[in-house]
């Protein structure tokens, strides 16, 4: 059945919402639910979302009410909304915010649960985890100031996610601004929607900002959204990344675009640990410990300096350990900067409560429109299995599967046909399996980075790819975070994280940096095996931003 433009949606008793790819109003209709509901499948006809209380709080912490939302479900479904998804969405969305957490005056080390609904209260009250935590109070509840995190992760595990307007402290001031020019000779000044995304983290210093999540695509310059809020506080800084390389990402980039010193610039890493009022330390070196047994000897760099802010980068991989600590230091400002809310973990209600709600969003399709963002061509090649392999495939067991598909030779055929066809391109070969890179670096006489490469050799292959000295390098999962490579136009994904959907946005991240010629993501999978259906997982992501893979099936001699 053919709707008009405006009828591509099907909202489902069910809280699913169905949109039909062939309707001329799919995407304006994907485009409409995206900020409210989370892609689940994304077959050939129907694209399937889900609206879930997490969805719609981040969407009422974005500024969407649940008249915006129904207006837009009834703009373009096909049906009348059943019922009972009116008042699920009301609902749910009245709920934010109807419980605030406040100061209590004249006493700085507890706080107050302002719950005004009775039932609501009788509720807490008989909560066998919340009553350790809470005293009753007059229309609330009473709480020690170090168990502020802790009660906002259990009130949004009931359904009741809290609107935090404690005061935060003031950190140690410390005043920088940004260069008219960077150091590199490039004129350089925030663009719009970065200053917009700092701005609504920052909300004017009120109650109940400076705490949250920025989500902007890979390649749309979440440091300098970074940079913005530090410019907008003007104060002593923690910005905590993913590896060694990030760290130094981050300060070369805040040397280039802005007047901080590099005395002013500390390293805290497994190689050096030196603290300034600018302080970039990776999640590694926080997660470290002799063993299990022992306790996280480098939390106490969070208590090092009164910091007045501390920026989670790629927060949807913060390791669960320091969720622990962002528990305790919930009266300090704290940004979280991603592409993806997508946690494999599956702790997107603990980013939510604890880093804080998404703030900011711009859908990547809207950036590659403006052109802040390469234009990327998806593509899934599927090839069989040599002969040879098949009888092991049939007989292994399902990690065994994976991985010998993931490990087709024919795979190495392929990205040399593929790097033939891009001989002006800059190529990136990703993958999972070390045997399988190391084969297909010394093949393609390539450079290989993986965990094991030293750091200082490492920089030295990204510099002479960013330098086009070399064309092609190949690289393990290291290279999925945070690094700057902005002339990458190629990238050929060999093999990937089982489903991962985190993993698939952060690689095609790699080559959407703005540049002359588009860009072309290849990801190669093994036909008719399991590699198929975890592959179908990993699009799931792209998918729900606008991006179409162009499945072909290559036929080898």
């Amino acid at each position: 059945m053919s709707g008009t433009p405006a009828q591509a949606l099907i909202v489902q008793s069910d809280g699913t919402l169905l949109i039909d790819v062939h309707d001329p109003g799919f995407a304006a209709a994907r485009d409409a639910v995206a900020p409210f509901a989370e892609l689940e499948k994304s077959p050939e006809h129907m694209h399937t979302y889900r609206m879930s209380p997490l969805s719609l709080w981040n969407a009422a912490s974005a500024g969407l009410d649940a008249s915006t939302i129904l207006a837009r479900l009834e703009a373009c479904s096909r049906y009348p909304i059943p019922e009972n998804i009116r008042f699920f969405v009301r609902d749910t969305v009245s709920r934010f915010g109807t419980v605030r957490m406040t100061a209590v005056e004249g006493d700085d080390e507890v706080l107050f649960l302002d719950v005004p609904d009775t039932a609501v209260r009788s509720e807490l009250a008989a909560n066998t985890r919340l009553a350790k935590l809470l005293e009753p109070a007059r229309d609330g509840f009473l709480l020690a100031l170090y168990d502020r995190g802790t009660v906002k992760q259990e009130m949004v595990r009931i359904g009741y996610p809290v609107q935090d307007e404690a005061p935060l402290v003031e950190g140690e001031p410390f005043a920088f601004g940004f260069r008219d020019q960077a150091q590199t000779g490039a004129a350089f000044a925030v663009r719009d929607y970065q200053r917009e995304a700092a701005d609504t983290f920052f909300g004017g210093g009120s109650p109940g900002t400076g705490f949250g999540t920025v989500v902007l695509p890979c390649g749309a310059g979440k440091t300098v959204v970074g940079m913005a809020a530090m410019a907008l506080l003007q104060t002593s800084t923690l910005i905590l990344t993913t590896n060694v390389a990030a760290v130094h990402q981050w300060r070369d980039e805040l040397l280039d675009k802005t007047t901080i010193t590099e005395d002013d610039i500390g390293e805290y890493s497994g190689d050096t640990k030196r603290i300034r009022p600018v302080t970039v330390a990776t999640y590694q070196i926080l997660v470290w410990r002799a063993d299990r047994e022992q306790s996280f000897p480098h939390f106490r760099l969070f208590r090092e300096r009164r910091w007045g802010l501390i920026i989670y980068d790629e927060v949807h991989l913060l390791p669960a350990p320091v969720f622990r600590v962002t528990a305790e230091i919930q009266a300090v400002r704290r940004l979280g900067l991603t592409a993806t809310l997508v946690r494999e973990d599956g702790r997107e209600e603990d980013v939510f409560s604890l880093v804080g709600p998404k703030r900011y969003d711009v859908p990547w399709k809207e950036l590659e429109a403006k052109g802040w963002i390469a234009e990327a061509n998806c593509y899934e090649i599927r090839i069989d299995l040599p002969d040879e392999l098949r009888i092991p495939y049939a007989v292994a067991d399902k990690r065994g599967k994976f991985r010998i598909a993931s490990e087709n030779p024919r795979k190495l055929e392929v990205t040399r046909q593929l790097i033939e066809n891009h001989p002006e391109d800059s190529i990136l070969v990703i993958g999972q399996y070390i045997d399988q890179l190391e084969i297909t670096a010394r093949e393609l006489g390539a450079p290989l980075i993986t965990g094991k490469t030293p750091n200082a050799a490492r920089e030295e292959i990204y510099r002479a790819f960013r330098e086009q000295r070399e064309q092609i390098i190949v690289v393990s999962k290291v290279a999925n975070f945070a690094i700057d490579l902005p002339d990458a136009s190629v990238a050929i994904q060999l093999s990937g994280t089982f489903g991962s959907r985190q993993e698939e946005a952060q690689r095609l991240g790699r080559i959407l940096r703005p540049k002359k010629r588009n860009s072309f993501f290849y990801s190669l999978v093994s036909h008719h095996t399991t590699e198929e259906e975890f592959a179908a997982n990993r699009q799931k992501f792209l998918t729900e931003q606008g991006y179409q893979y162009h499945i072909e099936q290559w036929e080898l001699a």
